[in-house]
Order: structure tokens, then sequence, then C-alpha cells
């Protein structure tokens, strides 16, 4: 099942730039949020913060608390045990493109050390199954290289892979930006199914989208949070207007 997220005046730095300024923000399990605004505005930085990838960027520094669960990310926990617990689809799909379907989902289980063969399948055909590729890759995914699949059914590998570990939480930066309107479709209708399971947090450029699949949003605008609220409210009635004049498209 999926955990809830406490996030408290997080701050992040690339060198001396500021990147993110006080964030707070209340993640609810098991429902999608969304995070909207425009591009370089902290949205991707703060997602990356959720699973400690932001210190993987030379010079980069984070402040603050982010709790998974009863779990603080910042305070003692190794970075593996978080990102076990996280799972991450990019805006780009990456599959591993020397390994065939199979092993691309395995491959995070295989670097935890597990080892049975039957328990193996057991996960990945589960894990293909709620990343909707099942039917599609079934008779040929021991075969066939990650990197052959379309790019609507790369994207929807790298989610399988990601659930694979079974995290609780799953942060989504961007995960449509490069499929056409097909394929944008059916990584929406997986959103609604994973929710019963996994939290999602979904960065996204499309309010559309947004609006479609998410039960919260927050608004960022140069690093700083201006508004979070139930999506409905966002979309209607926002309280700050500079979400306004975001959502109505005076900039942006």
């Amino acid at each position: 099942m999926g955990v809830g997220i406490q996030v408290e005046k997080l701050n992040a730095w690339f060198g001396k730039t500021q990147a993110l300024y006080d964030i707070n923000m209340t993640v609810q399990a098991n429902h999608a949020t969304a995070v909207i605004g425009p591009s370089g505005c902290g949205k991707s930085t703060f997602v990356r913060c959720l699973n400690r990838m932001h210190e993987t960027v030379p010079q980069a520094t984070v402040q603050g608390s982010v709790r998974i669960g009863e779990m603080n990310v910042y305070n003692g926990t190794a970075a593996v045990d978080i990102r076990r617990r996280i799972g991450m689809v990019f805006q780009k799909p990456n599959p591993f493109p020397s390994m065939s379907v199979y092993d691309n989902v395995a491959a995070g289980l295989k670097l935890n050390g597990f080892s049975d063969r039957r328990r193996l399948d057991e996960i990945v055909e589960r894990s293909l199954q709620n990343a909707a590729l099942w039917d599609e890759v079934k008779d040929t995914m021991k075969k066939k290289s990650g990197a052959s699949l379309s790019g609507g059914q790369q994207q929807r590998l790298c989610i399988a892979r990601a659930l694979a570990v079974e995290p609780e939480v799953v942060l989504m930066d961007e995960p449509c930006s490069a499929l056409d309107p097909i394929s944008t479709s059916k990584i929406e209708d997986l959103i609604f199914q994973l929710k019963e399971r996994f939290t999602i947090v979904i960065v996204t450029h499309n309010m559309q989208q947004a609006a479609r699949v998410a039960e919260f949003t927050g608004f960022f605008l140069l690093g700083k949070l201006i508004e979070f609220d139930k999506t409905e409210k966002i979309f209607t009635k926002p309280s700050d207007k500079r979400t306004e004049d975001y959502i109505t498209g005076r900039f942006g």
C-alpha cells in the first residue's frame, strides 16, 4: 500500500543557486498529486528531493525534512533504502538497451540479491500486468530487447521496472511528454489503477492531465510552492492570483 509524504521547510540548491524555497506539502497516501508550473520553476527538483536523486548532481544540496510514512529521508536512512521504497519514472523512457524486457523488469530485484527464479517470474509477470504491458510482451519478453519497444511501451516497461521492487510511492517526472496521445491515455488510465496500491506524485506541463488524474495539485513558481489544494479548487477557484494567471494561460 502507498504511504503519505510530509515535506517541511524543504530548500534545495545547485551550488550557490537556490532552486527551492521553504516547501511545505502533505501528500496523501494512495492518491495522485500533480505538480504543475512553468519551465524552470522547481517541479523536477522537488520530486528528485523526495528520493534523494537531487544529491547525485555535483554541488547540489538540500535542507529541510521529508518523511515517507515513518521514514525520515534526510536523517540517517541510506539512499538505497529510500529508493527501494520510492520508485521513479523519468520524462524520457530509459530501458536498459542491452537487456530483454524480462531482464529490464527484474534488474532491480537481481541487484538486491533476489535469485529465486520462480518468484522472479511471478513478480515480473505481476509488474508487467500492473503496467498494462503483459498482453503485448508475454510471448517475446525473454528474447525482445526493451529498447525495441515503441515509445509508449518503453515508458510502461519503465513503470513495470519501478513497480517490481514493490515501492510505496511512485514519482513520475513528466512521464507522457515524449508520448503520442494514445500512449498518453494508456499511462493516465494506468495511474488511476496504480493509486489503489501506491502513492503517486506526477510532474506535468499538461494542465488537462493534472485535472484528469490527480486529486491534489501543487502550483510551483520560481522555486516556491504558491498554492496546494484539491485539484478541482486549484482549477476552478484558486486562492492566489498567480495560480489563476497560470491556469488561464496568461503566462507560462
